[in-house]
């Protein structure tokens, strides 16, 4: 049986031997070699979209997908048959990473890092933004201490996330399709979104990418949040409407926003979202990283030799 990994990522394959499996790379940049065709296995992490769609036609052996990305999308896409393969995700590899980003996009946020650079990048002394300062004043976002943070799509980065904010002094209230206690933090449903986001200080989406999500901090939705709110997308770029929250900053409707993602990659030069006023843009930096990879990898070889079901199933 062979196991094709990219060479996109330095994987230890030390964790992976004693298999009664073969290990070849790949690259992920070109078509499969007709050498490797024959494979079973088949490890993906950034993958080019029309590699991968070759492979789904001509690996006719594939019993098992393991993509290192969060979601099953780019390989669901390329056209993979998930009724004759099982197909793995990389989720958990990721949540270290993203929600340390969310952290540091939140914290750029109430302490305007991007102002102060702004005003470097100048050659002039930000004066405002130094000196006595008030401590949590009412209206503002300035500190995570005693803030109100939600979380819109309570998963595992926000079962990361969510500790390390309390921790903080943060006040973190989940918002999920169901509502319930998860890891000791109170998630509602998203029917009290309303009320939830009026008390708001900052809101950190990690929402999935799919048709029920789409555009889902919309012109009502970003209407709901108190004017000094800021909004930090970590998960997919279509789950906000990009006019809208260009509108709002514009207007002074809300305090700001950081996004990690987009609904477009990479964001156009012809993009509001670049000149819009108090907005921090990184260019889906939060992961790209997966954390133990060879662990996921060389437990779910073990449960497919072992006929047992794989984890992170789709």
């Amino acid at each position: 049986m062979k196991l094709l990994y990219p060479t996109s990522l330095v994987l230890d394959t030390k964790s992976l031997e004693g298999f009664s499996v073969s290990l070849h790379p790949y690259d992920v940049t070109t078509p499969i070699p007709d050498d490797l065709i024959d494979a079973e296995i088949l490890v993906t992490w950034t993958n080019k979209p029309e590699n991968l769609r070759d492979a789904a036609t001509r690996m006719k052996n594939l019993r098992w997908i393991q993509s290192l990305a969060a979601g099953p999308n780019d390989v669901l896409s390329a056209g993979f048959d998930a009724s004759r393969i099982a197909i793995t995700t990389g989720s958990g590899c990721h949540d270290e990473t993203v929600a340390e980003h969310a952290l540091g996009l939140l914290l750029n946020g109430a302490r305007r890092f991007f102002e102060m650079r702004d005003y470097q990048n100048k050659g002039v002394w930000p004066g405002h933004l130094g000196g006595p300062q008030p401590d949590r004043a009412p209206g503002t976002f300035s500190t995570l201490k005693g803030a109100n943070v939600t979380i819109w799509g309570f998963g595992n980065i926000a079962k990361c996330l969510a500790p390390v904010l309390t921790a903080l002094g943060a006040k973190v209230t989940g918002v999920a399709r169901s509502a319930g206690v998860r890891d000791g933090f109170e998630v509602v449903g998203e029917d009290a979104l309303p009320a939830v986001l009026a008390k708001t200080d900052a809101l950190v989406m990690i929402l999935p990418g799919s048709a029920s999500t789409n555009g889902a901090l919309g012109k009502e939705r970003l209407a709901l949040l108190p004017k000094h709110a800021w909004v930090v997308n970590v998960g997919r770029g279509t789950s906000i409407d990009e006019d809208a929250l260009v509108e709002a900053l514009e207007k002074g409707e809300i305090g700001g926003a950081a996004l990690d993602v987009f609904s477009v990659e990479p964001l156009p030069t012809s993009s509001p979202l670049y000149k819009a006023p108090n907005l921090v843009l990184s260019p889906h930096a939060a992961g790209g990283r997966p954390r133990g990879a060879e662990a996921l990898i060389a437990y779910n070889l073990r449960r497919l030799l072992a006929g047992q079901e794989l984890k992170n199933l789709i």
